[in-house]
């Protein structure tokens, strides 16, 4: 997301920084996000919007009428932002549908919906507005997932997660899923706190290819027997890290998808050949750091 400063939006607009303030404050647009230090900071797609439609009119209320007509640019975490702080659902899924129309889901899901939940979550506050947006988040994917196209490939991933209410990694998780149905890999999640002597049912009925850690919830202890119980089931399956379930201590021999649900889906396919993987070293290697 492109951002700048008062000054520079000011600017780009041919205004004081006092004037565009007074603008924010009346006509509640631009709707600028600010930093931890307090500082404004406006998507640079709002401020060229109205420079555009402030110099076919030389009037600002009407050149911010124009520009929200105009949809503002398009769907940007900021104006998602500002939908999830005024608890307006309804503009939130307008947003997300405006999204859709220049993006792909996965690209919505990344670079709008889960860009704006961490940029809540990143003010460290954890109030109402994060509770409502992770809510919402939460129920965008679970739908999106219910329609998404059946599994065609051969490939199947597992996915332990280790996550908890008001967690962005359990948004990540249920991008990660999403996005992998939709490439036709067969998916199942699962709560990493489950018992391991009761998988087995479910480790048949998937036969995972890969099986994917996630989140930071859970004690090595607990992932190597889910791992192992896996295992059992599905010999030579591959595990595989996700945005930091397992310590990052250099020995460990465990692939790590990184952090983003687009760059793990790749690494996954790209890492699904039928070949054996060094399970027995890679949890020595864990257990031993």
């Amino acid at each position: 997301m492109s951002v700048v400063r008062t000054n520079a939006a000011a600017a780009m607009l041919g205004v004081s920084p006092n004037t565009l303030r007074s603008w924010e404050r009346r006509f509640g647009f631009p709707t600028p996000r600010r930093t931890q230090g307090g500082h404004r900071q406006f998507d640079l797609v709002e401020i060229e919007a109205l420079r555009q439609a402030f110099a076919e009119t030389q009037n600002i209320s009407s050149a911010i009428s124009i520009a929200r007509e105009r949809g503002e640019g398009p769907a940007t975490p900021t104006r998602l932002r500002d939908a999830f702080v005024h608890f307006d659902e309804d503009k939130a899924d307008r947003l997300l549908e405006e999204s859709l129309a220049t993006r792909s889901v996965e690209r919505t899901v990344e670079e709008v919906l889960l860009t704006t939940i961490e940029d809540l979550a990143s003010d460290g506050a954890g109030g109402p507005e994060l509770g409502f947006a992770w809510r919402y988040a939460t129920g965008w994917l679970a739908a999106a997932l219910r329609v998404a196209p059946s599994a065609h490939r051969n490939e199947a991933v597992l996915i332990f997660a280790s996550t908890g209410g008001l967690d962005v990694d359990a948004l990540h998780v249920q991008a990660l899923e999403l996005c992998l149905r939709r490439t036709g890999v067969k998916t199942l999640t699962l709560d990493a706190s489950l018992d391991p002597s009761r998988l087995s049912r479910a480790l048949r009925a998937v036969a995972p290819t890969a099986v994917v850690l996630a989140g930071r919830r859970s004690s090595l202890d607990a992932l190597g027997r889910l791992v192992f119980a896996a295992r059992r089931h599905a010999p030579g399956v591959q595990v595989c890290d996700f945005r930091g379930a397992l310590p990052d201590t250099g020995a460990s021999t465990v692939p790590r998808l990184g952090t983003t649900p687009l760059a793990a889906r790749d690494s996954l396919i790209n890492l699904m050949d039928p070949r054996p993987v060094q399970l027995d070293r890679a949890l020595r290697d864990l257990a031993q750091a």
